[in-house]
C-alpha cells in the first residue's frame, strides 16, 4: 500500500526548485527516448513539468490518489497495462513511496516492451538528506517510507536483464535551504561545495534475449554419422 504524497512540501519553496531542477534533469534524457507511450508512475509535483521535454505524444500518469495531474488512480504493484505496451517509464522517488519497491519496478518491466527505457529518481541514504529523514518522525520529505540506494536498484534492474545506461548523482544542497539561487546548486557540486548528492538518478534500458533452439542430441550424431559415409565411385558401383 502506497503512502501519500507530501503535496504540502513540494508547494514549498524547497519542493518547488527540487522539482524544477529534475525537470532540468531530465529534459535531456527525455529527448532522446522515442515511442508511442510514456507512463509517469507516481505524481511529483504540481503540475507535469517532468515530462516537458518528452518526444512521445501519449503521456500518463499513474498514482495510487487521485491528484491534479494524474491520470488514471491505480496500485502501482498492480498496473491496469498490458504487458509489453510502453515504450518509456519515469519513476521519480516513486519506490520510496512504496511499501513494497521491489515490485513496482517488476510492474515497470512488465509493460515495458524490449528495448523501453526506464528513468527512476531517488534520495540518498548516506547524505544530510538521509540524515534528515531518519530524524524526522513523519519521514522526509513527509510521507517518506525508506530512501534506497542507486546500487541496490541498480541490482533489481540487472537481474531483469536491463543495462544500464547512465547513473547520475545530484541535489547539492542541504534539506533546509529554502532560498536556492535557481537550480545549478542543486545539479552541480560547485568548487566551494563538500557535501555529498542528496538524490540519484537511473536510466536503463531493457534487454530481450532470443533463446537459439538446440538440435536433439540424437539428431546431430545421425547428421554427423551420415556425414561420414564414403561416397560411391564408379569402381564399385555394381
Amino acid at each position: 500500500m502506497a503512502v501519500s504524497r507530501p503535496s504540502n512540501w513540494l508547494s514549498s519553496s524547497l519542493g518547488r526548485q527540487l522539482v524544477t531542477a529534475e525537470s532540468a534533469l531530465l529534459q535531456g534524457l527525455l529527448d532522446e527516448i522515442f515511442g508511442l507511450e510514456l507512463l509517469q508512475l507516481g505524481s511529483w509535483g504540481a503540475s507535469r513539468e517532468l515530462l516537458a521535454a518528452s518526444r512521445i505524444r501519449r503521456q500518463t500518469v499513474i498514482a495510487p490518489q487521485p491528484d491534479a495531474t494524474v491520470d488514471l488512480v491505480a496500485r502501482l504493484d498492480a498496473l491496469p497495462i498490458q504487458t509489453a505496451t510502453v515504450d518509456a517509464v519515469l519513476l521519480p522517488h516513486t519506490l520510496e513511496f512504496e511499501a513494497d519497491p521491489q515490485v513496482v519496478v517488476r510492474e515497470a518491466d512488465r509493460v515495458l516492451t524490449g528495448e523501453g527505457q526506464v528513468i527512476i529518481l531517488g534520495f540518498r541514504p548516506a547524505s544530510l538528506w538521509g540524515l534528515r529523514a531518519a530524524g524526522a518522525r513523519e519521514g522526509f520529505p513527509p510521507g517518506l517510507q525508506r530512501m534506497l540506494g542507486a546500487g541496490r536498484v541498480c541490482d533489481w534492474l540487472r537481474l531483469l536483464g536491463y543495462e544500464i545506461v547512465l547513473e547520475r548523482k545530484y541535489l547539492y544542497c542541504r534539506p533546509w535551504d529554502a532560498g536556492i539561487p535557481g537550480s545549478r546548486r542543486i545539479l552541480r557540486r560547485g568548487l566551494m561545495n563538500p557535501l555529498p548528492a542528496g538524490a540519484w538518478m537511473i536510466r536503463a534500458r531493457k534487454h530481450v534475449y532470443r533463446m537459439t533452439p538446440l538440435k536433439h542430441r540424437f539428431f546431430r550424431e545421425r547428421r554427423r554419422a551420415l556425414g561420414a559415409l564414403p561416397e560411391p565411385t564408379a569402381r564399385n558401383r555394381p
